[in-house]
């Protein structure tokens, strides 16, 4: 298994062999250094300790930081054997590869149910006044009671995505740049991991 933090910069477009405009997410992968192995007879799961950008000013290091010294640390299910202080670039990549990226999404605040949920609101006319995207009944005659998991107004975005089965268009080894086919979750500067597979 191939696997990768990475860090998501724009988007972007380029034509294809047939002219077909594709367009694509720029993310800087890497390059990323083992900072921990985790082994079944010590952590009772095996693991690699990925980290992502190197803290270069030594008193931003925290003291449950020390001999890790990097901005991001995510885990990732050992494939294979790897050494502390290995490094992992976008070389591990090729064009065509099919991966899955999981990230933070972009954060909508409060939101009511028309946007959150998609429900269509009340009636525009027939005696609807400031009504138009509000819910509706919510309760029922029985248990006289909201229940749980009801769609209703709240916060919205800010989660965990996933998205799976994007096709890596390009590679650029000098530069550790991915552009991947398609959108990936989060705004610009979004860590996001990256694994081969879908």
């Amino acid at each position: 298994m191939k696997f990768i933090l990475g860090k998501k910069l724009e988007m972007s477009q380029f034509f294809n062999e047939k002219g077909k405009v594709i367009p694509v997410t720029l993310i800087e992968a890497g390059p990323c250094y083992v900072a921990q192995v985790k082994n079944k007879e010590k952590d009772k799961y095996e693991a690699v300790q990925l980290g992502f950008e190197k803290i270069l000013k030594k008193k931003k290091i925290k003291k449950t930081m020390k001999g890790k010294e990097y901005r991001y640390l995510r885990e990732f299910k050992n494939g294979k054997e790897y050494k502390i202080g290995d490094e992992i670039n976008v070389s591990l990549f090729q064009e065509g590869d099919k991966v899955k990226i999981s990230g933070i999404s972009k954060g909508k605040g409060f939101q009511g149910a028309v946007k959150r949920w998609g429900f269509h609101g009340r009636n525009a006319t027939h005696g609807v006044k400031h009504e138009q995207r509000t819910l509706g009944s919510v309760g029922s005659a029985y248990p006289e009671r909201v229940i749980k998991g009801k769609k209703m107004p709240g916060r919205m975005g800010a989660e965990r995505v996933t998205v799976k089965n994007l096709k890596i268009a390009k590679v650029d080894k000098e530069n550790n740049l991915l552009a991947v086919e398609g959108a990936v979750p989060g705004r610009r500067g979004t860590l996001l991991e990256i694994r081969s597979g879908i």
